[in-house]
């Protein structure tokens, strides 16, 4: 039965709630609502104007209404007095296709017929800037290799504490905090839980970093590739699939060397076959760019692909196998959309199962060091976003799996993106051709 949201408000003392949706290119929307008024949200949805966010409409199409999931309900740790909630879109009585959150509950409804539940995790990398984003926060982080710095996580202390105190109660079991690869960047690390849980954790924990960096004078950005010298910022994927009660892991097979099933291999095959097509969802922004085809950064390595391959414990390919009955998919940067981050894995994965994909050969070499050991054969990812969109727009098992209009909307307006970048002059393109 659902949680009755304005019983819960009178008894927690909640007096708002955020109603809130991603649209497609990721943008936390939301309005603001009274708890007096909730019950008929809850049953009626929250209105919007579609067009007014990034999503395929015009002006002229109805009122979009936004009908929170009560299971998704979280008290800010923050002001404990409003409640947020992931909602889904529904428009003229039926949902609107193009939702990110119902695109995911679409794919997992896929897995589930065959009684069948994808588990993930996600590693949120993030840095923290001065509140104008142009310098990092901390002047004294400027060690060449920061990664695991002591005294410059504790330097941070009170704002990584109270993220980690918020996830702590909200129960979603954190179990560490670092200082990663760049100077200024952080990475915290929570349980894993199946796909649309940790797809709504992944949307409030951006909002939750943000909200409290913000309130300590900082400013936190998951871009995934704010300074040309500095690691970016990653968001990979754990991954493993298991039975309808959750009970066994279907990926885990301690017979095998790598601790993994037929199942996991056919899945892994599926992200394999469809890699560069997907790149444009999980790396979706211009900038995402200059993070997967980086060169070497101030710290020695980029620790991000640019081919797609696949291999044990070491995390200079795309996909790392850590240990038995997983994989880690180290493809995806910060500004992935959360939503259709998990739907690509679970289309890839589903259409690897449903085609028994061959993942081809494990490659147990450095593929920064020696990447001409991987071959010929090995495929590329693409080098900007306008080829990014071109895969995913010719790509038929993304078509199958998402729906053609989708696909079509989706690519047409991240064709906007590449275009509003392309009519923009920058200072290398003057500082290089001035002269001509």
């Amino acid at each position: 039965m659902a949680l009755d949201l304005a019983q819960f408000a009178k008894e927690e003392g909640i007096r708002y709630f955020l109603i809130s949706f991603v649209d497609l290119f990721g943008g936390l929307r939301a309005k603001l609502v009274p708890a007096g008024a909730i019950a008929d949200m809850q049953q009626e949805g929250a209105g919007f104007a579609g067009f007014a966010t990034w999503l395929d409409m015009t002006p002229a199409d109805p009122d979009m209404l936004a009908v929170p999931d009560p299971n998704s309900l979280i008290v800010l740790p923050w002001q404990k007095d409003i409640g947020w909630l992931a909602a889904d879109l529904w428009m003229a009585g039926a949902q609107v296709e193009q939702c990110p959150r119902v695109i995911l509950k679409r794919q997992l409804a896929k897995l589930a017929q065959q009684n069948r539940v994808l588990k993930t995790g996600v590693e949120c990398e993030y840095l923290l800037l001065n509140a104008e984003g142009t310098k990092i926060f901390d002047g004294r982080d400027s060690q060449e290799k920061p990664c695991y710095d002591q005294t410059a996580l504790m330097r941070n202390f009170d704002v990584v504490s109270e993220i980690c105190d918020s996830m702590i109660e909200l129960g979603w079991g954190p179990y560490q905090n670092d200082h990663e690869d760049a100077n200024g960047q952080f990475e915290m690390n929570w349980n894993y839980s199946d796909a649309l849980t940790t797809a709504d954790r992944h949307v409030f924990f951006k909002f939750m970093v943000k909200t409290i960096a913000e309130q300590s004078g900082q400013r936190a950005t998951f871009m995934p590739k704010p300074f040309a010298d500095l690691t970016g910022n990653g968001c990979h994927s754990h991954v493993s699939v298991w039975n309808s009660d959750g009970s066994e892991n279907l990926f885990l097979d301690e017979s095998e060397e790598m601790g993994l099933s037929e199942l996991a291999y056919s899945f892994l095959g599926g992200i394999v076959h469809s890699a560069e097509a997907l790149c444009s969802i999980f790396n979706p922004t211009v900038n995402s760019y200059k993070r997967i085809n980086a060169p070497r950064t101030r710290s020695g390595a980029s620790w991000s692909p640019n081919s797609v391959t696949y291999t044990g414990n070491n995390r200079t390919h795309m996909i790392r196998i850590p240990d038995a009955g997983r994989f880690e998919l180290r493809l995806m940067d910060g500004a992935a959309n959360p939503y259709l981050l998990q739907a690509g894995i679970a289309a890839a994965g589903l259409d690897g199962i449903n085609n028994n994909r061959d993942p081809g050969k494990r490659l147990d070499i450095d593929m920064y060091a020696n990447p001409e050991l991987a071959g010929d054969d090995v495929k590329k990812l693409p080098l900007n976003l306008l080829d990014a969109i071109r895969l995913t727009e010719s790509n038929e098992m993304l078509r199958s799996a998402f729906g053609t209009d989708i696909i079509d909307s989706y690519c047409k307006l991240k064709m906007t993106d590449w275009n509003q970048h392309c009519a923009h002059v920058s200072d290398f393109e003057r500082s290089s051709t001035l002269d001509c």
